[in-house]
This record gives structure tokens, sequence and C-alpha cells, in this order.
């Protein structure tokens, strides 16, 4: 099975590693996100099967312009990577910025709805998919998490509402939820602080971004009857810590 795959975020960590291996394995691959030196770096890699498109998924008129601009040869879509995303902060509610709140909710959640929503007449007609990554914050809250994960589980939810809304349709949609993954991602939820870096993924064996191109392309080349309604995914090193308990110490 083969098409054309458009990918969200592609210039690192998941969404590079992504459209990698989908060119590799003989698709069309449309590579969207705002840096255009890197995504001249993967079209020089990938070649003719590669063509980015360079835009601030949070602008509506600019994607829309973006997705007009397509070559013939890239414009029947036969599936959707909503991967463009980013977490701004490790700081508890009280302390964190209402800007970069709001930013997390125009990129992961109105951004992502903005370019679902443009593609979704021609992924009916085509009876394609959608696959949304979403994250184990979605289900699994921790300090510092608020608005990030409150974005990841509304894009799990929304997940599972498309497929209530298409039934019948034949377009399948997927939430893929990570645990620990290593990638540039953390870096730009540190603040670019290094030493919070190596702490956290230190002898953790984490998820690396092909570790995630490769469910996606697995979850994407299932047979067309068969839906991954939702998958998640952690490092061995990784599970379940007990609840907090904060104690009156009188």
């Amino acid at each position: 099975m083969t098409g054309t795959i458009l990918i969200t975020g592609t210039t690192s960590g998941f969404g590079a590693a992504t459209a990698r291996l989908f060119a590799q394995n003989g698709w069309l691959v449309i590579g969207t996100g705002r840096r255009a030196e890197r995504l001249e770096e993967l079209k020089a890699e990938l070649g003719e099967s590669f063509y980015g498109l360079v835009f601030d998924i949070t602008d509506e008129d600019a994607t829309k312009s973006a997705l007009e601009s397509l070559p013939e040869a890239f414009k029947e879509i036969d599936v959707l990577v909503n991967n463009a995303g980013l977490a701004l902060g490790t700081a508890s509610a009280p302390e964190t910025k209402l800007s970069d709140w709001k930013t997390m909710v125009d990129t992961n959640v109105t951004g992502l709805l903005t370019i679902t929503d443009l593609l979704l007449p021609m992924l009916i007609a085509r009876k394609g998919m959608i696959v949304n990554l979403s994250s184990i914050a979605a289900t699994w809250p921790y300090p510092g998490g608020n608005v990030y994960a409150g974005t990841k589980a509304f894009l799990r939810q929304f997940s599972l509402g498309l497929r209530s809304d298409l039934h019948g349709k034949g377009v399948r949609v997927t939430s893929i939820e990570p645990g620990l993954c290593e990638s540039e991602f953390t870096m730009v939820r540190t603040g670019g602080n290094k030493e919070a870096y190596d702490a956290l993924y230190g002898g953790a064996h984490a998820i690396q971004p092909e570790d995630i191109a490769n469910t996606i392309f697995w979850v994407a080349t299932q047979p067309k009857h068969i839906n991954i309604n939702s998958l998640e995914v952690m490092p061995v090193s990784q599970s379940w810590g007990g609840w907090q308990i904060a104690r009156d110490p009188s």
C-alpha cells in the first residue's frame, strides 16, 4: 500500500523521521513546518518523493494558501498525520505564563483543527486516514503538565469523536499516545536547558523518533477494514507512580 501522506511539523523529531520512513517505502510525502531550511534539507535527502510547505499552522489563511499551492502530483492526500505541536515550560500552573498556554492551544488544538477541517472533504472522498499525535499526558496527569496535557486530552477525545462522526464513510482515525520520547521537542519545553534535558533522559532508554515513525507506518498500512482507535506507547523504563498526598502538618 502506498499513497500521498501529509505530515505536519516535519522539520524535526517525529515528523522528520516519519517523512523519511514513508518516502523510503514509496509514498509521496508532503511535509509542513515553519523552518524552510529544514524542509529544504529533507527535500535534498528524499528527492522527488518529498514536497515541503512552509507556513505557520496557527495562521489559518497561510494554512489554506499552502494547501491550495500544492502541485498536481501531491494534491490528492490519503493520510493526514497531525504531528505539529509543542509544550512550553515545566512549571506548575501558578508560575506559568498565559502567553505560553495560549501558544500551546493555538498550535496543538486550533491549528490542528484548521488543517483537519480543510482536508476532511478530500479524506472522506478518498476513504483516507487521520493520525493524531496525542500523548500519555492525555490520560495520565503529572505536575507541570497543565495546559499541554489538556491539549492532548482534547486531541484524544477529538479522535474518538471523529471516528463517530465518520461512521460508515470508510475513514480511519487513530490517536497515538507516546510516553517518554527523546527529541528536540523537550529542548523546546525546557527552554534549551541542556542540563534539564540530560537529567530527564540519562539512562532512560527513551522512545526515539524512529520508533514513533515505525508505529505510524504500521497503523497506516493495516488493511483498510482495520482501525486502530488509540495506541499508548511507553519505553520499558517508564511506568506509573503513586498518588501525590499533601499532608496537614498540624
